[in-house]
């Protein structure tokens, strides 16, 4: 079976392991957004969705049932995950250039009391900016 995800953050980054088997286990389909909030959580980003949204910008990819298995399991969600799951694996409306879609999206699931809002909704800006707040 064939699902839609909807990823924003570490799942984007060059070099990180799990992105690069996304890549070459998936279909890139198209880039998207999302309303909500995204978070820093410290070495990734957690997505709310609440009444602060703004948009979540993201990429669009098309993967096999062992890729979302894997993907459930680097983002701590599952029957076999620490209790309360590190993230909410939930579908959700994305906005694209074709229109919308309904995709898989994780969405973090523990309190984001006192966590810095990644304003622009793009965590590989984001990212960029924080090693190089000089540019």
């Amino acid at each position: 079976m064939t699902h839609l995800i909807f990823v924003y953050g570490t799942l984007l980054q060059p070099g990180n392991g799990l992105a690069q088997y996304l890549i070459s286990n998936s279909t890139y389909l198209n880039a998207g957004y999302i309303k909500g909030t995204l978070y820093d959580i410290g070495e990734y980003p957690g997505l709310v969705i609440n009444e602060k949204s703004g948009l979540v910008h993201g990429s669009i990819y098309e993967i096999n049932d062992q890729t979302l298995k894997q993907i459930d399991d680097y983002e701590g969600y599952g029957i076999d995950q620490e209790e309360p799951n590190l993230y909410i694996r939930m579908m959700i409306s994305v906005q694209t250039t074709e229109g919308i879609i309904e995709a898989w999206v994780y969405l973090y699931n523990l309190p984001v009391d006192g966590l810095q809002i990644i304003n622009s909704g793009k965590y590989m800006e984001y990212i960029k900016q924080k090693k190089s707040p000089g540019l």
